[in-house]
């Protein structure tokens, strides 16, 4: 045979119509502060939640258990829902925080991120709905842009501490709704949401035979100590909660979350599409399952110091902001985010602030949109894990860029 045609050769391999539609704004801007990090400017990162990376510490006998895991041997498959040790202490654990849920409705999960993904696949079908916060945690949206289901967006409130707007949730609903997600405390606005609101979401999914995404892993950050689980609220409400290791336990590499389905049996089929899905990608990582049971089971008064050092670090955050003219911010009640506002100029979006941020400043947070915030309302999030006193000088700078951009207009 002679050579290939060099046409043949030369013609890009043709990629799949959903990557085109997946967007993940959080990791997306990452070559923009590459580049800036390429002219010689230090990058200060507020766009991963990442406690580790500002030095916060895994607690030492989660790290022994998973060592001691890998000593002795257990490195190979697991049960794809888990090892029964580590969803009997998630099942226990749920149990003490009010929520009765059996070992065998628990699957331990590749992070929360992977329990996510598990749900949407097994409850939606493409062309379905999802309602989803705006601001909203982007990996929702990323995943519905796979499998070719739509977000509708119910609208929280800025002015009333980004609790959500019942009335917009509800004007939202169709036939083709299927799940209600709710993130609380909240990602990217560290909302809490009072009773009243939980107690009327629960009563929504009732009404129209939705089942509640419960995006719980900052429930042990909440600044007046641990957030009740939604599902104290009605133990027959059809919920499906998730969490991880990777924030209140300070072990976000390790990708070890769950995901606990409501005993409800309105959710046993789902359950069972939920097990079917994992069983195809055989089981989460291994070692880190036995740091579970450590977690759940041992020592967790690191939690107090982080809770305390998060305090502090939201009061500089809200203070400093808020002192910036033309721009708010909410105070947060747990995690470790804030989502301030900017009056923009007529024309301008939040992207252009946030990237004219990072070009000038080296400042890197990611712009609302992101999170599916109206552009022109001047969002953006930030993550405010750094040292108190590293934070001041980010926020005095931000405020010194927000006086010449709005100058600039």
């Amino acid at each position: 045979m002679g050579p290939m045609p060099t046409s043949n050769i030369a013609r890009a391999i043709p990629v799949a119509a959903r990557v085109n539609r997946f967007s993940y704004a959080i990791r997306n801007i990452i070559p923009e502060a590459q580049a800036v990090e390429a002219r010689g400017v230090r990058v200060r990162y507020l766009n991963i939640g990442d406690p580790v990376a500002f030095g916060f510490q895994t607690p030492a006998h989660l790290v022994e258990a998973a060592a001691r895991a890998m000593r002795d041997g257990h490195n190979g498959y697991l049960p794809s829902q888990g090892i029964p040790a580590a969803r009997e202490a998630v099942s226990a654990d749920y149990t003490a925080r009010g929520v009765n849920i059996p070992p065998d409705r628990v699957l331990i999960t590749t992070g929360t991120s992977e329990g996510i993904e598990l749900a949407l696949n097994a409850l939606v079908n493409e062309g379905d709905e999802v309602l989803v916060p705006s601001p909203t945690y982007p990996l929702y949206t990323a995943v519905l842009a796979k499998i070719n289901a739509t977000p509708k967006y119910y609208r929280t409130d800025p002015k009333r501490d980004w609790l959500p707007d019942l009335d917009h949730l509800r004007s939202l609903i169709s036939p083709r709704t299927r799940v209600l997600v709710s993130i609380d405390p909240n990602n990217p606005t560290g909302a809490v949401y009072p009773p009243s609101i939980r107690r009327a979401m629960i009563e929504v999914a009732d009404a129209h035979g939705l089942t509640i995404l419960a995006d719980e892993v900052y429930g042990e950050l909440g600044y007046e100590g641990t957030v009740p689980l939604l599902g104290t609220l009605d133990p027959d409400a059809p919920i499906i909660s998730f969490s991880s290791l990777s924030k209140a336990y300070l072990a976000p590499g390790w990708r070890a979350g769950w995901l606990a389905v409501g005993t409800t049996p309105r959710l046993n089929d789902a359950l069972a599409a939920i097990r079917k899905l994992a069983d195809g990608r055989l089981c989460s990582p291994g070692p880190m399952q036995y740091a579970v049971t450590a977690a759940l089971t041992g020592d967790r008064s690191h939690q107090t110091a982080f809770r305390r050092a998060l305090v502090e670090r939201a009061r500089v955050t809200t203070e400093k902001l808020n002192a910036i003219p033309g721009m708010t911010c909410v105070a947060p009640k747990a995690a470790f985010y804030a989502m301030p506002m900017l009056s923009l100029p007529r024309g301008r979006t939040d992207e252009d602030y946030v990237l004219g941020l990072l070009r000038e400043t080296g400042i890197l947070c990611v712009y609302g949109s992101g999170f599916g915030m109206p552009p022109e309302q001047g969002s953006f999030r930030i993550v405010f894990l750094a040292d108190p006193g590293e934070l001041d000088a980010i926020y005095t700078d931000i405020g010194d860029f927000t006086r010449r951009y709005l100058e600039r207009a």
